[in-house]
C-alpha cells in the first residue's frame, strides 16, 4: 500500500495520514529559516522528474519569458474572540453584510466549529459592537451584519485567524505576503508568503514577469472536506494581456497559489486566452475540466482529501501529484501556511 491511496470514483480523492510532526507550527522565521529559505519541491509533468531545492532557487528553475501571476490580496485580522465564541469574518457582500463562521475557542486562541446560532440572533462583540445573524449560507457559514464598519472594526479588535496546529498568536505581518496591496482576505494567500523583495528582484532580473490578480480568500475548513464557495476576484486588463502574450510566445504562465488558478481560469475565454474580469467566481478546477490559461503552479502542501488536490491533478496529472506527495511525506516537508512549497510545471 502506498502512502497515498485514491478512493474509487471519478474524483481523485487523495487520502493519507499527515503526521503532526509535518505540520508547520510557526512561521519559518521562528524556526531560524528566512522567509524565502523554505524548501521547494519541483514536479515536472513532461519528464516526470521530481527535484528538491530551496525556494531561493526559484529563478533558476524558471525561464526568461515565463510569467508569475500573484494574488495581491492582503490579509485581514479577521478573527474576533469572545469568552465563549469566536467570529471569523470571511467574505464581504455588496450590501455590506458578511459571510462569517462561528467557532468555539478550545485553547489559547485556537478554535473548533460551533454548530449553534439562530437566524435573527444578536451577538455582542468587543468594543460595543453587535453582530446580527441573518441566515445560514452553508452548513458552516452565516450571512451576518455588523453595526460598525467592518474593516475599521477588525483593525481595532481583530486578530489573524489561526487554527489548532499553530500554537500561539503571531502578528498580522506574519500573515502578509510581499505582494499584499488590497486588504480583503480572511486567510493569507499563503503561496506568496515565501517571496521576498530580494527574490522578486532576482526573478525580474532574469526576465521573468510578475503580474497581479486579486482574489479575496474566505475562511478555510480544516476540519472537513468541503468544496470552495464563491469568492470575489478581479483580473486586470494589463494582467490578461501579459498572460495572453506569454502563452502566445511560448512562455509559461505560473500561478502563485490556487487562488490565482481559480481567478485566471474563471477569466479564460478559450485555450490560451484570458480576458479582464471582475466579479464573483464559483469555478472549481477539476481534472475533467482541465485548465486553459495556467501551465504551472507554485503552491503549498494541501491537506488529505482537500478539493485543492483536484486542481493540482488538473495541472500536473494524478500520477505525478501522487508521487510528489509520497516524496513530500518521505522527505519530511512541512504542511500549512507556514510550511514548504511545491512547484508544478505542466510544460
Amino acid at each position: 500500500m502506498t502512502a497515498l491511496a485514491a478512493k474509487p470514483g471519478l474524483k481523485p480523492d487523495f487520502d493519507f495520514e499527515l503526521p503532526t510532526t509535518l505540520e508547520a507550527h510557526e512561521p519559518p522565521e521562528a524556526r531560524g529559516v528566512a522567509r524565502d529559505g523554505v524548501r521547494l519541491m519541483t514536479s515536472r509533468r513532461d519528464t516526470g522528474e521530481i527535484t528538491h531545492d530551496a525556494f531561493t532557487e526559484l529563478p533558476g528553475l524558471l525561464s526568461p519569458g515565463d510569467l508569475l501571476v500573484v494574488n495581491n490580496s492582503g490579509t485581514l485580522p479577521a478573527a474576533v474572540r469572545l469568552d465563549r465564541l469566536a467570529v471569523h469574518f470571511s467574505t464581504e457582500y455588496e450590501d455590506g453584510s458578511w459571510l462569517v463562521e462561528l467557532r468555539r475557542p478550545i485553547r489559547s486562541g485556537a478554535s473548533s466549529p460551533y454548530a449553534g446560532g439562530e437566524p435573527g440572533e444578536w451577538l455582542p462583540l468587543p468594543g460595543g459592537a453587535t453582530l446580527r445573524l441573518l441566515a445560514r449560507e452553508t452548513p458552516r457559514l452565516w450571512r451576518a451584519r455588523l453595526d460598525h464598519e467592518v474593516h475599521g472594526y477588525l483593525a481595532r479588535h481583530g486578530v489573524p485567524i489561526r487554527y489548532s496546529y499553530v500554537g500561539r498568536d503571531w502578528p498580522l505581518a506574519a500573515y502578509q505576503t510581499v505582494f499584499a496591496a488590497v486588504p480583503g482576505s480572511a486567510e493569507m494567500p499563503s503561496a506568496g508568503r515565501p517571496f521576498s523583495e530580494a527574490l522578486v528582484t532576482a526573478l525580474v532580473s532574469r526576465g521573468i514577469g510578475i503580474a497581479p490578480i486579486t482574489l479575496h480568500t474566505g475562511v478555510a475548513s480544516p476540519e472537513k472536506d468541503e468544496p470552495p464557495y464563491r469568492e470575489r476576484f478581479a483580473v486586470p486588463a494589463a494582467t490578461a494581456r501579459q498572460v495572453n502574450l506569454t502563452l502566445a510566445s511560448g512562455g509559461r504562465v505560473i500561478a502563485v497559489g490556487t487562488t490565482v488558478v481559480r481567478a485566471l481560469e474563471t477569466a479564460a475565454t478559450g485555450p490560451g486566452v484570458v480576458a479582464a474580469a471582475d466579479g464573483w467566481t464559483s469555478h472549481v478546477v477539476t481534472p475533467n475540466g482541465g485548465v486553459r490559461a495556467v501551465t504551472g503552479l507554485v503552491t503549498g502542501l494541501h491537506e488529505p482529501r482537500s478539493s485543492h488536490l483536484m486542481m493540482l491533478t488538473a495541472i500536473g496529472g494524478r500520477e505525478l501529484v501522487a508521487r510528489s506527495y509520497e516524496e513530500a511525506l518521505r522527505e519530511g516537508y512541512l504542511w500549512h501556511e507556514f510550511g514548504d512549497t511545491h512547484l508544478i510545471l505542466a510544460t
